[in-house]
């Protein structure tokens, strides 16, 4: 077996009996915080956590004729973000004007299409729509006073599949104000090499599979390929109690993260004197001041 701090390998007496119940129930409940953590500190991690927006879960997903998948994650993923840049600034002389000027040509030789980031929105909804997007409020109140063809320009990073910030790229936004009060948001990008893909986030979805210990690897890699073919979903994380060390490699192999189950495993009300798991030091103390314990498990239950 495989040590690693993010797979804590546990032995049967210290697994509770329903952790599928367990673990669908933190899901359901759990708060972006737990579910980020899902997406981060899996094995290898889906994203970062700077990179994932909102983020929501479902439990028990129908999957056509096969049974429901354990869960889904929804998130945004961040992929480009407001960044300062130093070729805003004036050159103080003619030399720097010159190679300045050569490197934001550089920079902006590409030119992507007209894109509409928001049609007939009313004011408050495009005020929240550039505030979730990085604007200052100062920034919004120019960009939402434009003249009419006026374009507001911003330097922009790309964020790259492995998390890291690409070369800068320029932004152009433009605003149309029509009699009802709404107004069109339009925007283009000035590249180097490669066109960024969205305005700042893109969809994504994560298959959740919770495994049992009477899974071989062949079962829970079938179970995952067929709902992932089902759900059109590209990426896993595993959640499980014990994995080996060649699994580990296989399941990754397979675009799957493995993630400990113990984490997502909802304290519950314990009592020391009753609990059945013996190599805890808090064993059968009358004094316990344990008053919730995620590893609870009444000593007649012990698998």
């Amino acid at each position: 077996m495989v040590y690693d701090p993010l797979l804590h390998l546990t032995n049967g007496q210290t697994r509770m009996a329903n952790v599928r119940d367990q673990i669908q129930m933190a899901l359901a409940i759990a708060d972006s915080a737990l579910l980020k953590s899902l997406l981060s500190n899996c094995l290898p991690p889906i994203a970062a956590s700077f990179q994932i927006g909102t983020i929501s879960s479902e439990v028990s997903v129908p999957v056509k004729d096969h049974a429901s998948a354990d869960g889904i994650l929804q998130f945004e993923a961040i992929r480009c973000v407001l960044a300062s840049s130093p070729y805003l600034e004036s050159p103080s002389a003619n030399s720097s004007r010159t190679k300045d000027s050569k490197e934001l040509t550089r920079l902006t030789q590409h030119e992507s299409e007209m894109h509409t980031l928001a049609q007939n929105l009313p004011l408050a909804p495009a005020i929240a729509l550039l505030t979730s997007s990085g604007f200052q409020r100062d920034q919004i109140q120019d960009i939402l006073r434009l003249p009419h063809y006026a374009w507001y320009k911003s330097w922009w990073h790309a964020i790259d599949t492995n998390g890291n910030f690409t070369m800068p790229f320029l932004r152009c936004i433009r605003t149309f104000h029509y009699p009802d009060g709404t107004l069109t948001l339009q925007y283009k990008d000035f590249f180097e090499q490669e066109k960024p893909d969205c305005f700042t986030t893109l969809p994504q979805k994560i298959l959740i599979t919770i495994r049992t210990d009477t899974q071989g690897f062949a079962d829970t890699l079938q179970q995952i390929n067929r709902q992932r073919e089902a759900l059109n979903i590209k990426k896993a994380v595993l959640v499980c109690h014990t994995v080996s060390e060649l699994e580990i490699q296989a399941f990754t192999k397979q675009h799957i993260s493995l993630y400990p189950a113990n984490d997502l495993i909802l304290p519950v009300q314990a009592s020391c004197e009753r609990c059945g798991r013996h190599e805890c030091p808090m064993n059968h103390r009358v004094n316990s001041p344990v008053i919730m314990c995620r590893g609870f498990l009444v000593e007649g239950e012990l698998l």
